[in-house]
């Protein structure tokens, strides 16, 4: 029998509630009302940021969440779910799969991936990996993670810097890869979260297209301020 949470999110919507303390909707509160609303509008799952977030989150709904720990360390670049605390931090809060940076950058105080994907695999705890490219999906599937995600296409400096998700890298990896394959990254539309699965993505993560409004409105903004412009031309 297959694992019943990859069951329950295959062919859905996963929203990414996540505000980081620069933007005005930053706080466990105000998360836990975009993840009520996201579950009231047919989320099947939540994506979120910080054990104080997942607690308010895990107060207001029962979907199942996929949780991170954004922190910034000295000695690496790595910032999603880096080190060994912030598995154990992820862990002690309950969450149905922990996502982690799968690149094969330098992590904090010398600790490996491999380190933290075995850490979690001795305990029963799911694992996404977040990666950037094919290599990094394929390697995060040798060392027993369960599922990766597209995350980090864009983020990394070799992987394509574009505005557009990476529909590329998600039907390589599906076509490669047997664990489940999760389409995340750029994805601003529902015509491209509906590609994604077409593509065949098993389930999809949308975040900033849905609970950022300071990015939405920026971007209508711009667009907006350009085509004044050019009236005004």
């Amino acid at each position: 029998m297959g694992d019943l949470y990859f069951e329950k999110i295959r062919g859905g919507l996963i929203v990414s509630c996540q505000a980081l303390e620069d933007e005005p909707l930053h706080g466990g509160d105000t998360m836990a009302k975009m993840a009520l609303a996201a579950d009231q509008g047919g989320a099947i799952g939540i994506r979120a940021n910080s054990v104080h977030d997942i607690t308010s989150i895990k107060r207001t709904t029962r979907l199942p969440i996929i949780g991170i720990i954004k922190r910034d360390y000295d000695d690496s670049g790595v910032y999603i779910t880096p080190t060994l605390r912030e598995v154990r931090e992820l862990m002690d809060a309950g969450v149905d799969v922990i996502a982690l940076d799968a690149t094969r950058s330098p992590r904090p105080h010398g600790e490996t991936l491999e380190e933290l994907v075995a850490y979690m695999k001795e305990r029963g705890q799911r694992v996404m990996a977040d990666i950037s490219t094919m290599e990094e999906a394929l390697y995060a599937e040798s060392i027993g993670v369960d599922c990766i995600s597209t995350t980090l296409s864009g983020y990394t400096p070799y992987s394509p810097q574009q505005k557009e998700p990476d529909f590329k890298l998600l039907q390589e990896a599906v076509r490669s890869i047997r664990i489940p394959v999760i389409g995340e990254g750029r994805i601003n539309t529902p015509e491209q979260a509906a590609h994604c699965l077409k593509l065949g993505a098993h389930a999809v993560v949308v975040g900033s297209a849905i609970t950022r409004p300071k990015l939405i409105t920026e971007r209508f903004a711009v667009a907006v301020r350009e085509a004044s412009d050019g009236e005004a031309r």
